[in-house]
Formats: structure tokens, C-alpha cells, sequence
């Protein structure tokens, strides 16, 4: 039985348009993903399904079992809304209000769809967050947003989404900013609450492997077009469209193994990274936040170390000491045998997670690559700075550009060319292709290898994804709590790996076969279980 049907669906802003003649259908209680990159009207197409465009010219037919969404008033479009159709948002910081606590902001979505009281609606609150296997929820309920980490923010907006039963869910971008092993709990607990409930899903990504577990039908997108749909397992198995196949091929794979025997050029020896915490009422002095705690670590002339972890590990506080932008509790960093604080500069170098965050947005990008080298007293000719534009796969009219003006792929193409100006031996990279699409990611991955040979660089890659680890490393270093557990060859590593915490975070690696995504979802029940 069809419980979505969307027919020549065509979602228009102004001259531009961005759904043009898209046509699905979604039974009762199935899944169906909806993937392409950004701009490829994947968001638009989600929100037209609930009648949240108020500028959009939209054209075509949107049906939800006997209700033709198009033509429904505001009304109507409010009872769907919720109850009959519930969305889940990518980023739920800016979904959830700051000033009401989380069980309230659930049990008013209940109240509105079904009119019970006010104590009806807290113990239905109360009763979602644990379905969503938030520990606690009766106490959690009573917690504001801020005070939930992102994981557990993703969590209750899925018990917002399920608190009046709808029919269908549906998920846009929900895991884009979450670590591998809490993205692979939220599409595990996606997959439970359809099984429950028996609501249908609509799972919107940019990303392959996300959908290849958690549907059973794919719809690819590009520029506002389906170019292939289909069974998800024929689709991601024997792709017919060369976009898709693009797509599959951009997918990060291991590299060639290389066998560095460089000296150590940079060395940690038993770093640690310290905060104070702010006083309790009590007036006691809380114990410092250890970020890193005791790391002892060469990083050898020439190779690519790869550092993995999830959020709040250290990864960042780790590679910021590493450049010298912040000075260790204790231990010592040295590069090429000096502390690295009197080597910064010219040897060592930085690509930032947030390219736009990291540069000035009053200052052209040619300006901004040019700023290291003016610092330290030299003059920069702009044929110099376009040649490096032309290098990173800008043009040299870049120079005259602002960051706003470019895409987020060109803005980390720009960090990487800031990087290189002052032609250093050693470059950081942190986080630098997690908020890009598997292409443009890809695109920035096959540069740094490029500029790697080319330069004779040493890199650092820190990531939270080991997937692109596996194609950029040759030796790996795993991140918990702030100490090193698990250090080695990464097809070592990735192949037999020792420590518990490396073996969590191997099983929850999306993969773009449904039939090994399945296996490893029963994989981590089972861990989750044992």
C-alpha cells in the first residue's frame, strides 16, 4: 500500500529551480533514501513534503495517503505536520529551543496534535525519551538542550518525531555532524523505531554508505533531478547512471601501502593538556578536564600519520600543541629536535576543520594566503599567491574573492594554499574534509596526496572517519580519553585491531554494501548486547 506518492514534483526560487519533475513513491512502514550532494534539492524536496517553503513556487502532486499535500490549506498542513508526518532536522541545536527544556518542547508537540493535559503529555515525553534509549529520562527531561551532547540531541528529536505516532518519518541529514560510532546509532535506532512503530522512513544524506543499511529503495538526485532510482542493493551494487557511479567512486578505499623509514621529525614525549574547571557551589575546585593525557609519540619524516578518535577525545587539543598554538601541561614537543613553539611558522603549518571560521571575511582569499608570509616580514608578490591559487585547483581571479563567495570545498582548497605559502615540512590537517560532500571530499583528499609528493611534505590527518584514514595514512594513531590506545601500520590497525575502543569504531564504518551494512548493524546489537 503507497502512503507517499510525489508526482512531477518541481519546487522553484525564483529563476532558480531547484526540484525539477521528481516522481516517487513510498509504501507503508518502507524505507526509502533520497541521496546527492549539496544542491541537489534533496532538503527542498523534505521540506515541500510538510509545506514549510513560503517563498517556493511549487508545481506537480504531493500525496499522503487520501490528503493531496499541494493543494492542502494551512490547516490541514498543521494536522499532517506531526502527526501524520513528523521530520527529523540535521542540526538539532537549531531545531530545539535553548529556553524550554527538552521534555516540555516534546510533550507541547504532543499536547498540540492531541489535545491531552498537560501530565498526559510529560509522561508521554518521558515515555519517548526512553524509547530512544536516553538513560535517565524522566531525570533527562528536565534538561535543556545545551546540556545534552550532540548524540543524545539527535535522540530526542527522533521522541519529538515519534511522540504523536506518525506514519512517516522523515530524516533529513541526520547524522552529517556526528561521530562514526554515534552516526551508526542513529541510523541503528532509525532502523529499530520503523521496526516498532511501523512508520515509514524518507532518509535524506549525501552519503552512500548511510543508506545503503537503512532503506530498501534509493532515489539519486542531481540538480534537482532523479537520474536513477531503484532497489537500494541494485542500485549501490550495479549503478546504470555515471553520476552514481561517480558517486560510488568517490567513496574513500585503501591506498597502496608505503613503508616510511624517516627519522622522527616531530616528537611528543609524555604530553599532557590540562584545563581548569570553573568552581562548584561548593567552593571546591573541580579536577582539571585531562584533553590529553600522557601521550609519547613520533610522527617520522615524510609519512602521513593518521589520528582517529570521536568528539571530545583530544584530537584537536593534541594537533593544536602539535603546531604550537597552545603550550602542553607537561611534556615536551619537539620538531627537528627544537620546541616547537621556536619553529612555528615557516616549518610547521595548519589546515583548519572550518575553512570559513578560519579566514577573514573582510580580507580577499589572496590576501588571507599571503598574511603568514607578511607576518614574518617578507613581501609577496601576487603572481606568487596566484600561482599557489592555480596549484590548490582555484584560478588565479580567485585572489579578489572573499571566502563567502566560495563553496566550502573551494574555501578548504583556499586553507590548503594558506598552508603551503610559507612552504612548510610539516602540515596538520584537522578535520578537513568532514563537512564536504564524497566528491568535493575526494576532490580535497586526491589534492593533499598530490601536494604531499610534490612538496616532500610530512602530514598529520586527524578525523573522526577511518574510512578516509585507510586511504590517506600509513600509520594510525587511536584517540580515547585523551591517551593513545592503539598505534600501528594502519592495515595493521584496520585489520587486526587489538584494543576494544578500535574495534567499536571499525564496526560502525558506513560501507556502501547494504549486505555488509546489515551484517555489521547486527554486529554492534550483538556488542551492544554481550
Amino acid at each position: 500500500m503507497t502512503l507517499l506518492s510525489v508526482r512531477d514534483l518541481r519546487i522553484s526560487f525564483g529563476e532558480t529551480r531547484a526540484v525539477d519533475g521528481l516522481s516517487f513513491d513510498l509504501a507503508a512502514g518502507g524505507a526509502l533514501g533520497i541521496v546527492g550532494e549539496s544542491g541537489s534539492g534533496k532538503s527542498a524536496t523534505a521540506l515541500a513534503l510538510l509545506g514549510l517553503h513560503h517563498r517556493a513556487r511549487i508545481e506537480g502532486r504531493i500525496t499522503f495517503g487520501d490528503t493531496e499535500l499541494t493543494t492542502a490549506g494551512e490547516e490541514r498542513l498543521r494536522a499532517v505536520r506531526g502527526a501524520g508526518i513528523a521530520m527529523v532536522f540535521q542540526e538539532p541545536l537549531t531545531a530545539l529551543s535553548p529556553f524550554h527544556t527538552v521534555g516540555d518542547q516534546i510533550a507541547e508537540v504532543y499536547r498540540l496534535h492531541t489535545g491531552a493535559t498537560r501530565r498526559a503529555a510529560r509522561e508521554r515525553a518521558v515515555e519517548v525519551l526512553g524509547q530512544v534509549h536516553i538513560p535517565d529520562p524522566a531525570r533527562r527531561a528536565r534538561a535543556y538542550p545545551h546540556q545534552f551532547s550532540g548524540g543524545m540531541r539527535q535522540r530526542a528529536l527522533i521522541a519529538m518525531a515519534i511522540a504523536c505516532r506518525p506514519r512517516l518519518i522523515v530524516a533529513d541529514e541526520p547524522t552529517t555532524a556526528l561521530d562514526v560510532t554515534v552516526q551508526a546509532q542513529i541510523l541503528d535506532l532509525l532502523d529499530e523505531v520503523r521496526t516498532t512503530t511501523g512508520a515509514a522512513l524518507l532518509l535524506i544524506s549525501h552519503d552512500l554508505g548511510v543508506v545503503a543499511g537503512a532503506t530498501d529503495e534509493v532515489v539519486v538526485m542531481r540538480n534537482g533531478v532523479a537520474v536513477e532510482e531503484g532497489p537500494t542493493a541494485t542500485v549501490l551494487t550495479a549503478p546504470r547512471a555515471a553520476y552514481t557511479k561517480a558517486l560510488l567512486a568517490a567513496v574513500p578505499r585503501p591506498a597502496p601501502a608505503r613503508t616510511i623509514d624517516g627519522a622522527p621529525l616531530l616528537r611528543l614525549t609524555g604530553v599532557r593538556k590540562h584545563f581548569p574547571q570553573p568552581r562548584r557551589r561548593s567552593l571546591r575546585r573541580s579536577d582539571p578536564l585531562r584533553a590529553v593525557d600522557d601521550v609519547t609519540l613520533d610522527v617520522r619524516e615524510g609519512e602521513t600519520l593518521g589520528i582517529v578518535g570521536e568528539s571530545g577525545t583530544g584530537k584537536t587539543t593534541l594537533a593544536r600543541m602539535m603546531v604550537g598554538l597552545i603550550r602542553p601541561s607537561a611534556g615536551r614537543i619537539t620538531f627537528d629536535g627544537v620546541d616547537v613553539a621556536r619553529r612555528r611558522g615557516r616549518s610547521v603549518q595548519m589546515v583548519f576543520q572550518d575553512p570559513m571560521s578560519s579566514l577573514n571575511p573582510r580580507r580577499t582569499v589572496g590576501e588571507s594566503i599571503a598574511d603568514p608570509l607578511r607576518l614574518q616580514g617578507e613581501a609577496v608578490p601576487r603572481p606568487r599567491v596566484e600561482d599557489l591559487l592555480v596549484r590548490v585547483g582555484l584560478t588565479a581571479g580567485a585572489y579578489d574573492r572573499y571566502p563567502h563567495e566560495l563553496s566550502g570545498g573551494m574555501r578548504q582548497r583556499v586553507g590548503i594554499a594558506r598552508a603551503l605559502a610559507p612552504r612548510p615540512r610539516l602540515i596538520v590537517c584537522d578535520e578537513p574534509v568532514s563537512s564536504l560532500d564524497v566528491t568535493t571530499q575526494a576532490q580535497v583528499l586526491a589534492l593533499l596526496e598530490d601536494v604531499r609528493r610534490e612538496y616532500g611534505l610530512t602530514l598529520v590527518f586527524v578525523s573522526h572517519d577511518l574510512a578516509v584514514l585507510r586511504q590517506v595514512a600509513d600509520r594510525v594513531a587511536v584517540l580515547h580519553a585523551g591517551t593513545i590506545v592503539e598505534l600501528g601500520d594502519v592495515a595493521e590497525v584496520y585489520e587486526r585491531p587489538q584494543h576494544p575502543y578500535t574495534k567499536e569504531l571499525l564496526a560502525a564504518v558506513p560501507v556502501t554494501d547494504p549486505e555488509e551494512a546489515r551484517r555489521r548493524r547486527a554486529q554492534r546489537r550483538a556488542l551492544a548486547g554481550a
